[in-house]
């Protein structure tokens, strides 16, 4: 029977992480751990071997023909599992961050109802370190998203995730964030109807590349956020093209 649920790791020069990255979670599924899945690496206009590394260690491959942001990896993601009939998507990152183990959690939050999973680093007990901007802009947006939830939100930066059909349905969309989707999503879920959860998963340090979520990129990454969450009240969808056009399934 073929898998209902996929994983999409988007990936941008991860050449020497992605290809563990994927061995590790088709270990998880071999040894019986989790349900059988199916992998999909969204390569982002890499121009190292990160596709061809992915390829190799079993995943299904979609190359950008360059870089387009990690929205967009994420987006090509979800259009892809869409056309393809995947019922369910499980998100993580290529850069050994997300432990594979964990996704379990994830489905068996899914399996009880909730429509958005989001793993989170910071309801375990040995949180791992992160820099001081990194912890400020994180409580803000976590007070933000808690506000708008009316739940408690502790992680709202992780892209470690799990998504319903229901989600799935929700973010195969013309105005999906093209760089970083985070708590404007969380909140543009909330106010579809659909059920946003927390569990606690074990994150570890990066092995090795650069994080998204650095230098003078926090700075911008918080105030386009912020202006984001401020005009979401007044957002409309654009008239000027035919609604879902990129994701429509032939």
């Amino acid at each position: 029977m073929p898998a209902s649920t996929v994983l999409v790791i988007p990936a941008y020069c991860e050449s020497g992480r992605v290809g563990d990255v994927v061995r590790a979670v088709r270990r998880q599924v071999l040894s019986g751990k989790m349900p059988a899945i199916d992998i999909l690496v969204v390569d982002d206009g890499s121009p190292d071997g990160t596709a061809m590394e992915a390829q190799a260690a079993g995943a299904r491959v979609v190359r950008h023909p360059f870089n387009l942001g990690y929205g967009s990896a994420l987006h090509s993601g979800y259009c892809t599992a869409k056309r393809s009939g995947y019922q369910r998507v499980l998100q993580m990152d290529a850069d050994g961050q997300h432990d594979p183990a964990m996704l379990v959690r994830l489905i068996d939050a899914l399996d009880q109802g909730a429509d958005v999973v989001l793993g989170s680093r910071y309801l375990a007990s040995d949180a791992p370190q992160s820099s001081l901007s990194r912890r400020v802009g994180t409580r803000l947006f976590s007070w933000i998203a808690s506000r708008w939830l009316g739940t408690r939100i502790t992680d709202p930066t992780s892209g470690f995730q799990g998504l319903s059909e229901r989600a799935l349905a929700s973010v195969v969309n013309d105005g999906f964030p093209e760089d970083y989707p985070d708590t404007d999503m969380l909140v543009q879920h909330h106010r579809a109807g659909l059920v946003v959860r927390e569990v606690s998963v074990i994150m570890h340090e990066r092995i090795g590349g650069l994080s998204m979520h650095r230098g003078a990129r926090i700075a911008y990454y918080g105030y386009k956020m912020l202006l984001t969450l401020l005009m979401m009240p007044i957002r409309r969808a654009t008239p000027l093209r035919t609604p879902d056009s990129v994701a429509r399934v032939s």
